[in-house]
């Protein structure tokens, strides 16, 4: 412990403590399966976002795209509690194309109270939850449609939310074709179960008390079972909501720099919708198969394909996803990996173990 306060020390003219709650409020951001694939490094002058490619889930996401987007999540919140302790942060993304592991350096840009609207969502941080239970049949009001669109266009991103009928139902079978696609893949099966149904200690995965209720067969929107079989209750015995709110997010720049962005836009709208008392869950089966991910962008119509698909309603308070302490999100020196670096899975492709 002492070492790491040593390390946290002298950073931006932050003291240790609050380097330590930005650090921790970074690790609050939501991220595929919980893998917290997000390392920072402690300069003098700045606080730096790497990606652990460690942490990347080699089948759903070869390509990186949630491995990025969930490090523009923490990069979001990193922002924000700069912004509570009085700091404008000035960021630099993707600052050396040499090095695509380090997404952003996070800089002063001087001394700046916090608005209201990042009061607000700092608040929403530790409030926000993945609902994967059932949301009631209220429809989102108008009000806070509007708000996340907002939201989503505050960081470069557009939301849009899928009204028509005939389209909602023609994006549900795409969303059941992909699942059933994702279940026939026995090397997506052993991946998921890496990081699902945990039942332990561990500092990440989605926990099967996070994992909600066995899905019902019928239903489009929540198909993926992260109990392990370890279900708090019988499959189908809840009911999910007949008319959820569908969105799909993207962001206007392409590329890896543009799936940091949509990150940052992703959880802004996350906490747009906490502090609005809305629950959100992914619909990560339309994004995470090419083929789905263009008839997904052809049916909605956006300039882009979609980097996220959310199932956005009111729902019922749910437990959180356990979080890896701060000590274990630091990289140690400027050419050297990271320092402790705790897991205890194989790669489903048995290459070496992730140690």
């Amino acid at each position: 412990m002492a070492e790491v306060t040593a390390r946290v020390s002298g950073t931006m003219g932050l003291t240790a403590e609050q380097v330590r709650r930005v650090l921790r409020a970074a690790g609050r951001a939501p991220s595929v399966h919980n893998t917290q694939p997000w390392r920072f490094r402690l300069t003098e002058s700045a606080i730096e976002l790497h990606a652990d490619p460690r942490r990347q889930l080699p089948v759903a996401d070869p390509d990186g795209v949630e491995l990025r987007m969930s490090c523009g999540a923490a990069l979001f919140n990193l922002r924000l509690a700069l912004s509570e302790v009085g700091v404008r942060p000035i960021v630099t993304r993707m600052p050396e194309p040499r090095h695509p592991t380090l997404l952003a350096k996070v800089r002063v840009g001087g001394a700046k109270p916090p608005t209201p609207e990042e009061a607000a969502l700092v608040a929403a941080i530790p409030l926000r939850r993945t609902n994967r239970r059932p949301f009631a049949d209220d429809p989102v009001s108008g009000a806070h449609r509007h708000e996340l669109r907002s939201a989503a266009r505050r960081e470069g991103a557009t939301l849009d939310i899928v009204a028509d009928p005939e389209r909602l139902a023609k994006l549900g079978e795409l969303s059941a074709r992909a699942h059933r696609r994702q279940l026939a893949d026995p090397r997506f099966v052993a991946e998921f179960g890496l990081w699902s149904g945990e039942t332990g200690s561990r500092g990440d995965g989605v926990s099967a008390r996070a994992g909600g209720p066995a899905p019902a067969p019928r239903d489009p929107w929540v198909l993926r079972d992260f109990t392990g079989d370890r279900r708090p209750e019988p499959a189908g015995h809840s009911s999910f909501e007949s008319e959820p709110l569908i969105a799909t997010l993207t962001a206007h720049t392409a590329g890896p720099l543009g799936d940091l962005l949509a990150g940052e836009a992703l959880q802004r709208v996350l906490l747009t919708a906490t502090a609005h008392g809305l629950a959100v869950s992914p619909v990560s089966q339309l994004v995470e198969l090419p083929e789905i991910r263009a008839a997904v962008r052809e049916l909605v119509g956006t300039a882009r394909p979609p980097q996220a698909v959310l199932r956005i309603g009111y729902g019922w308070p749910v437990v959180g996803s356990p979080r890896l302490p701060v000590e274990d999100l630091l990289l140690a020196g400027p050419e050297q990996g990271p320092g402790r670096y705790r897991c205890d899975r194989r790669d489903p492709h048995d290459r070496a173990q992730l140690w």
